[in-house]
């Protein structure tokens, strides 16, 4: 059962929870449980069962796939208000999850069963509203993802992730050439290649875990490359 402070936390970031007319309040009150977890968690693994279903109260997750040459791929993140679809798809459909799911931040979660979300999927338009709305709107980040490995070239994308991601003066980003071919969905040798060339051609430099952008105009030259 939910403390007093946990509910109000519940309430901020599913707001139909404190609609009087409703019950699934009380319900979500008496049934779901804060979970902590800490970075580096693994919550589920490629083939394991979906017995619980989450919604995040603070931290991200990331959710991956590895292929059968250990190439990874970045699938979809999800944080505050948030759930895994993948997980909302195995538990509606008792079917083992597809993917690997691990605690990027530090995690606080709501947990409720999976009998009981799907009783709630059933009498509660709210909460059937909330998961069909991140079904929608994930599934939409995942085909974009699909857009951009099967259509757009990896410079192209190589050159938007640098300018989205580097910080500072000067923008600097703090990542491994395997990070970014996990997040680009390529592999390590590709991202090394083409930074190896952005770096002949004086628009960054790079060293252990870090890149620096020299020249942020001419990279976003990159970005308009067919």
């Amino acid at each position: 059962m939910l403390t007093p402070q946990e509910l109000r936390i519940a309430k901020e970031i599913l707001p139909f929870l404190g609609d009087p007319a409703t019950q699934i309040g009380q319900d979500f009150t008496t049934q779901a449980t804060l979970l902590h977890i800490p970075a580096g968690t693994i919550i589920f693994s490629e083939g394991d069962e979906c017995n619980v279903f989450a919604v995040l109260a603070s931290g991200t997750v990331r959710v991956f796939k590895i292929g059968e040459t250990g190439r990874e791929i970045t699938l979809y993140r999800f944080g505050r208000g948030e759930s895994c679809i993948l997980t909302t798809s195995c538990v509606l459909s008792a079917r083992q999850f597809p993917a690997i799911a691990i605690v990027e931040k530090d995690t606080t979660a709501f947990v409720i069963d999976q009998i009981t979300f799907r009783d709630w999927i059933n009498r509660y338009s709210e909460w059937r509203d909330y998961v069909f709305q991140l079904l929608s709107q994930r599934l939409a980040t995942v085909m974009a993802i699909v857009d951009e490995i099967a259509f757009r070239r990896v410079d192209v994308r190589l050159a938007e992730f640098l300018l989205r991601h580097a910080a500072g003066k000067p923008p600097i980003l703090y990542a491994t050439h395997q990070h970014i071919a996990a997040e680009l969905g390529t592999s390590r040798e590709v991202v090394s290649r083409i930074l190896a060339d952005f770096s002949d051609d004086g628009l960054i430099s790079s060293g252990r875990g870090q890149i620096i952008v020299l020249d942020r105009e001419r990279l976003q030259q990159r970005t308009q490359a067919r």
